[in-house]
């Protein structure tokens, strides 16, 4: 079999192999941020106002916010499918797969034309596909931020290895093939670009790539620094001009909502001890992926002797990485990769490590790029060990044996993982059943009980939460959500005390300020609840849910076009919720605009056919304007969905 139809066959296994261990995964539901970044996202909604969509929200530090290409991915997916969750899955999939592939055809090009080229690239890339440590970053669909970041990152590399490829190749026999080489190669180089330029524009972590594309020149391609500048400057530096995107897009969301950023309240000095043992937590989840917890929260408290040793460890690592780099070409092309490696490795955890974070000091999906050097050291070392001990080297596929039978086990671990993403309960109990000591996922454990119906357990979860850290005032939430619960239980004045405390910790908390109004609403004090509705809009003007309870206040105080301005914004917000819709048409048909009110009815039931108070008002209305035949219908699919009414 030829060396071409030997890569397709691969990389024709490693997509299946992807989709065997992803395929059960795409009906799982959008979690945790999915709901402020996709679900409760107004500029994904219209892909044909392309400025809309390149301008996403950072109001309250959406993962989207400052990440245009990130937005625009969900915007084509909403475009497709609305809030059809498998469209997104299905793009995170195929990301992922692209992404596994980009790794073959950049470590098999890498280690050409040694003859183990092909199946050890085959086994680095298969392993980094299916290990269960992506899962975080192909499940979760708003973290396409990482693994769509780690796509063009790969394809920057990889079309720079296409770039460099033939030059210096002996000329052909002719100008033309001469000159039709030399355009190639341009492409290649432009696409290297074009590729760092979008994952600039999709996630921040991109930041590196210039200066890895610069270290991968020097250490596998030109043998030196001078070299791979007087070869490819010109490339180097259209790479290094992408970081002129970045300020346009990281100033403006640069503390991510107050999350993230050195004015987070967060020392920095305080941050960066956290990251030494994350570090070797990631290394060790790299080789042992167990367990796996969604979300770890903040980790401020390490023993001191523990964090001592990792600071040591860690520190060995990045002087063992620089003396590697520094090592002599000469003879010693093995340490220089292994430099490169390492370089590359703490290259991409570089940004999450040394900007302060107050709400997770460690998360998985961080190392979705950072997996593939430590994979291909261990795939790679693990095969120069073999062979030094048999003073030969080993057979190519051979040495392919026992990296398939990890890579079938890591596939297993994977699919079982993804099971806990079946739904949001499931998630999150998960989560606290492994980091019981975490007060942001008992929360939301208590949101997932919550949306269950189960009001008294996520009381209870609320409460354990506010246990564990009472003086933790990044739990606004906490008392917000439990307001929530304590609401649906009609236990009102309770409800407004919790949303007051929200706001005590946190006064500008939009979601508190919209629940604290409609709270007043139920008591009838519609004066208050307007302020309170109106601070929320200010604050986020794009908060969907408190035009929804300003619009309640205003028909409770019989202001009708008002009521119907309210409710057409929050339509316009969120146009795929069919309750909005419904709530529209009603106000519309019971102001007596009834032709106005018709295409509300028939939105909301394009968005939810099932819905029997949408086809029963219908079926008033279109009496009303002398449409019995369909009037008819609609009262009789009404009747039929819900017998009883």
């Amino acid at each position: 079999m030829t060396g071409r139809r030997t890569g397709q066959l691969a990389g024709l296994i490693l997509v299946l192999a992807a989709l065997a261990a992803y395929g059960h995964s795409l009906r799982a539901p959008f979690v945790f941020d999915d709901r402020d970044s996709i679900v409760g996202n107004p500029t994904i909604t219209r892909l044909a106002q392309i400025g809309r969509v390149l301008s996403p929200p950072a109001s309250s530090g959406q993962t989207v916010g400052g990440r245009p290409v990130l937005n625009l991915s969900l915007a084509m997916d909403y475009a497709i499918g609305g809030l059809n969750v498998e469209s997104y899955h299905l793009t995170n999939l195929l990301i992922h797969v692209l992404a596994g592939l980009a790794l073959f055809g950049l470590v098999r090009r890498t280690l050409a034309p040694r003859e183990s080229a092909t199946p050890l690239a085959f086994a680095i890339a298969l392993l980094w596909t299916l290990h269960p440590l992506q899962t975080e970053a192909v499940t979760y669909v708003v973290q396409r931020a990482e693994s769509l970041m780690g796509l063009f990152y790969l394809l920057t590399l990889y079309c720079f290895v296409r770039y460099a490829a033939n030059e210096g190749a002996a000329p052909s026999s002719s100008a033309k093939a001469t000159a039709d080489k030399e355009a190639g190669r341009r492409v290649w180089a432009v696409l290297s670009v074009l590729a760092c330029f979008f994952g600039m524009a999709t996630k921040e972590v991109m930041v590196s790539a210039p200066v890895i594309v610069f270290l991968y020149d020097r250490t596998f391609v030109s043998g030196s620094w001078r070299a791979a500048w007087q070869r490819h400057g010109k490339l180097h530096a259209a790479l290094a001009g992408t970081w002129l995107l970045l300020p346009f897009l990281v100033l403006p969301n640069h503390q991510r909502g107050g999350s993230t950023g050195f004015g987070s309240g967060i020392s920095w000095g305080g941050y960066l001890v956290t990251q030494f043992p994350a570090v070797l937590r990631y290394l060790r989840l790299s080789v042992w992926p167990h367990p796996l917890i969604f979300d770890y929260g903040t980790r401020w408290t390490v023993c001191p002797l523990v964090m001592i040793l990792a600071i040591v460890l860690v520190l060995a690592l990045l002087a063992a990485t620089g003396a590697a780099l520094v090592r002599p070409g000469r003879g010693g092309w093995g340490w220089r990769a292994f430099g490169f490696a390492g370089a590359w490795f703490f290259a991409i955890l570089a940004p999450t490590s040394l900007i302060p974070g107050n709400r997770q000091t460690l998360a998985e999906h961080r190392m979705y790029l950072a997996l593939a050097p430590v994979l291909a050291t261990l795939v790679l070392g693990a095969e120069a060990a073999v062979s030094g001990a048999r003073r030969r080297p080993v057979p190519g596929w051979a040495a392919l044996a026992p990296c398939l039978f990890l890579a079938a086990g890591a596939g297993a671990l994977t699919a079982r993982r993804n099971e806990d993403y079946r739904s949001n309960l499931a998630l999150w109990s998960d989560t606290v059943a492994k980091l019981p000591t975490n007060p942001y996922s008992q929360a939301d454990l208590g949101v997932a009980l919550d949306q269950q119906g189960d009001e008294e357990g996520a009381l209870a979860r609320y409460t354990e939460a506010l246990r564990l850290k009472p003086d933790l005032k990044d739990l606004h939430h906490a008392h917000d959500d439990m307001g929530l619960a304590l609401a649906k239980l009609g236990r009102v004045p309770e409800a407004r005390a919790e949303f007051e405390l929200a706001l005590r910790y946190q006064p500008n908390f939009a979601p508190a300020h919209s629940d604290l109004g409609n709270a007043l609403r139920r008591e009838g004090r519609l004066g208050e609840a307007e302020a309170e509705l109106r601070e929320a809009v200010r604050l986020q003007p794009d908060l969907a849910v408190a035009w929804l309870n300003l619009a309640l206040v205003f028909t409770n105080g019989g202001r009708w076009p008002e009521a119907i301005a309210a409710y057409r914004q929050a339509a316009a917000l969120q146009p795929a919720d069919a309750e909005t819709h419904l709530r529209l048409a009603d106000v519309l048909a019971q102001t007596g605009r009834l032709p106005e009110a018709v295409p509300e009815y028939r939105e909301a039931l394009r968005l939810d056919p099932r819905r029997a108070a949408a086809h029963e008002h219908l079926g008033h209305a279109l009496a009303e304007l002398g449409q019995g035949e369909e009037s008819s219908r609609e009262l009789a699919e009404a009747a039929r969905l819900a017998p009883a009414r």
